[in-house]
């Protein structure tokens, strides 16, 4: 991935998958730990770690990771902000209705866009109140995290709408099974060309960072959205 043009790593040792069970703590840093000592040892990439439990974040930072990606947006466990403000971290809030393993049981919302920037808006107050920093902090709306196929295409479509938080906005479409919805497909080796059409346009909307899979085939589909979006400015 570094070799393809990777400008950070994202490495977390318990699935997030629609219907998945939650990881025992021990296993979950023997998964990961080990990997995250063995990567700060082979590139200078910003690695981050991908969990929403605060001793986790806390060795992985000891560890070498710079970042913090919490899927629950610090409503699993607050503390986590507590652990990311002590080590400087940048820390990803990202928004989930229920948890992964009951998430897309007919998720419903009365108001999409103001129920998400309301949660949005309570993790930055837990994590700034904690003493993160407000310029490590980046959003993420968490598409497929609690979402219908509608709610994930309107999210896309109207992504400029989170601009209002005043923070970057990180998107995570790669390999979801709503393209694949789209594309009457259930094997995710089918799902590239959805993946890169759903960056293009979030490239378009204000999207900051991609977390993707496919790196090398992402990078040449974000220097074109990115010329497009730059053009005449």
């Amino acid at each position: 991935m570094v070799e393809e043009g990777a400008d950070l790593l994202d490495i977390g040792g318990e699935s997030t998958r629609p219907g998945s069970k939650p990881l025992d703590l021990t296993e979950e840093l023997r998964r990961v730990i080990p990997v995250i000592e063995s990567l700060v040892q082979r590139t200078d990439v910003p690695i981050s770690i991908d969990t929403y439990k605060s001793s986790v974040a806390g060795e992985a930072l000891q560890s070498g990771a710079e970042i913090v990606n919490d899927i629950s947006g610090l409503h699993f466990d607050p503390s986590l902000a507590e652990v990311a403000a002590a080590q400087k971290a940048a820390l990803v809030l990202m928004h989930i209705r229920g948890t992964p393993e009951t998430m897309q049981k007919d998720p419903h919302y009365d108001s999409l866009f103001s129920e998400i920037l309301h949660f949005l808006w309570e993790s930055i107050r837990r994590a700034e109140s904690a003493g993160v920093a407000p310029d490590q902090i980046l959003i993420d709306p968490g598409i497929g995290f609690g979402k219908t196929l509608e709610h994930n295409l309107l999210l896309l479509k109207h992504l400029s709408e989170f601009r209002i938080l005043g923070k970057p906005l990180l998107l995570g479409t790669s390999r979801k099974s709503f393209i694949g919805k789209i594309l009457n497909t259930t094997e995710i080796s089918e799902r590239l060309e959805g993946t890169l059409a759903s960056i293009a346009i979030g490239v378009l909307n204000g999207a900051h960072v991609i977390r993707c899979h496919d790196v090398l085939q992402a990078k040449k589909v974000i220097a074109v959205a990115d010329a497009i979006r730059l053009a005449g400015s």
